[in-house]
């Protein structure tokens, strides 16, 4: 009978063995489908970015905390250059050709639109130097609708004209460019304000 129950015991701890060893392995197949399973996004959340042609590991996190920031950019860089012009033809036309990779064919409609009514030409023939400062631009993030605030200043021999500049669009994502750094792109683009806040003649 000793001999029975000592054979039994040990049958029991080779069962409860077994049964451990197979609850045991289950739990490191199990921890190692979650450890690789973490490892897999946090690689996709690891973006290299090219900063001047060299390459820049960011976190992808750091990227979608940053767009606000970088949607404002992209919104202040398309004002500066659409409307930072000199008495230069091939300099209006320079500064036309980058703002226009920053936008949709809204753009293109404006700029058109400002050609056929002689702006640009009223530039040149006036030696005028025109800059454009952003004073704020709001940004409703849920919808990516944002409205720019700003202040234009067209600098003229004889006169020194300051304006009231407030736009309005919407922006979206697109993939990343030379052309296009931020890899946002502006649409819907309207002037709602253009309206004179002084004139100040020169006297010479």
């Amino acid at each position: 009978m000793a001999v029975v129950k000592n054979i039994e015991q040990k049958i029991k701890i080779n069962k409860v063995t077994s049964i451990g060893c197979i609850v045991l392995s289950v739990v490191i197949v199990i921890a190692g489908f979650v450890f690789s399973y973490k490892q897999i996004q946090d690689a996709r959340k690891s973006i290299y970015v090219l900063d001047n042609g060299v390459p820049v590991l960011v976190k992808q996190t750091d990227l979608l905390l940053n767009r606000p920031v970088e949607y404002k950019a992209q919104i202040d860089l398309f004002h500066s250059l659409f409307f930072t012009l000199s008495a230069d033809d091939d300099y209006i036309k320079e500064q036309a050709k980058k703002a226009l990779y920053l936008i949709d064919d809204s753009g293109m409609k404006e700029y058109m639109n400002l050609k056929e009514k002689g702006f640009y030409n009223q530039i040149i023939s006036s030696n005028s130097v025109m800059t454009v400062k952003a004073d704020s631009i709001k940004l409703d993030e849920q919808n990516l609708k944002f409205i720019y605030y700003g202040t234009q200043t067209i600098n003229r021999k004889t006169q020194l004209i300051v304006r009231r500049l407030v736009t309005e669009g919407f922006i979206k994502d697109v993939p990343r460019s030379p052309n296009n750094p931020h890899g946002a792109l502006i649409e819907k683009w309207k002037t709602l304000d253009n309206s004179d806040i002084s004139v100040k003649e020169k006297f010479r």
